[in-house]
């Protein structure tokens, strides 16, 4: 089965051909990093525009890539929910316009649900049920995956999810959006324990999350060492910011497996692209004998393969929607 799955959630513009939920036949990501790094962040306005401007085109050069026309697709998969509402509505109303166009099916993915399916491309033998833990701009979740279109959130962030902090700090540190990636290269020169930090915990949940804490206490330390006139090294708070956020999504990941008896851990999201964390899972499943499976690193940030993916499994499931789907700017992934 051939799906065409269309992703426009945040400021990534992407189509993808998917054949049977495991192998890419084309996938065209069109970024809008540059423009947004102006304004430190994502514009959603600015966001919404450059997502209608690129998605023709991209769609076009992804059936061109995959040797395919609209003709030969046997559904439309497209993100619905979450994301920013005016650039869900460009990828939704899009793919509306192509099933009316050839009668196609239209299949509505969630988001984080994409996130997850990416490692069923980059792992063909991986099958539910599996935790999960999802890290990203946006989300911070730790999942029990109990079959393909069946999810149970065991852990969910209480406030800032792990990538939105990853940004935040780097800001205060002085460096550009996104700051996850320099975060993460200015560790890997630094020292993980030159500043304390705390490691965020929720009194009532023992695997929710909390990064808002953890952020506030990287300013505070900047802020605080401005107005005495002394000097911060960039590098060690890099390295001691990452380490507390990787430890604490680590612990709680390994907890989580060890109540829920799983044995096998999947990492998926645009956090999983940092090499402390993937460094850290590696060593602590290793450790627990737990079997890891992580996306490569053109998987874990936005795309439409991942879309794909999980539209396969979707459709299977009848999963499908009439043209009075509408964009969510929020759901929760077991909605």
């Amino acid at each position: 089965m051939i799906i065409l799955a269309i992703e426009s959630s945040c400021d990534e513009t992407a189509a993808a051909v998917v054949e049977n939920g495991r192998t890419v036949r084309s996938s065209v990501v069109a970024s809008q990093i540059e423009e947004h790094r102006r304004f430190g962040g994502v514009v959603p306005e600015i966001a919404s525009r450059m997502h209608t401007e690129a998605i023709v085109p991209v769609t076009a050069q992804a059936l061109e890539q995959a040797g395919i026309t609209l003709k030969e697709v046997d559904a439309v998969a497209v993100t619905y929910a979450p994301g920013l509402i005016g650039a869900l509505l460009v990828g939704v109303n899009f793919a509306k316009g192509l099933c009316i166009a050839e009668n196609k099916p239209l299949v509505p993915v969630h988001h984080i649900k994409g996130h997850i399916a990416a490692n069923y491309i980059a792992h063909p033998e991986l099958k539910p049920p599996f935790l999960c833990l999802v890290a990203s701009g946006g989300h911070s979740h730790i999942i029990m995956v109990e079959d393909y279109t069946r999810f149970r959130v065991i852990g969910r962030t209480r406030d800032d999810a792990a990538g939105e902090a990853f940004d935040k700090a780097a800001r205060a540190m002085g460096f550009p959006y996104p700051g996850g990636v320099f975060i993460d290269k200015a560790a890997a020169q630094g020292n993980p324990k030159a500043y304390p930090l705390p490691r965020p915990k929720v009194a009532d949940s023992e695997f929710d999350l909390s990064f808002s804490g953890l952020k506030t206490a990287v300013i505070n330390q900047l802020h605080n060492a401005q107005q005495k006139g002394e000097e911060i090294n960039t590098n060690d708070m890099a390295a001691s910011f990452q380490s507390a956020v990787v430890e604490t999504l680590t612990s709680r990941l390994m907890t989580a497996a060890a109540q829920n008896q799983s044995t096998a851990v999947v990492v998926a999201g645009g956090v999983a692209a940092n090499s402390g964390l993937r460094t850290a899972l590696t060593e602590a499943c290793d450790k627990h004998r737990l079997t890891l499976y992580m996306p490569p690193l053109s998987l874990c940030g936005d795309n439409a393969a991942m879309i794909g993916a999980q539209g396969y499994y979707e459709y299977l499931a009848g999963n499908t929607a009439d043209l009075t789907l509408n964009a969510r700017a929020s759901m929760a992934v077991d909605e």
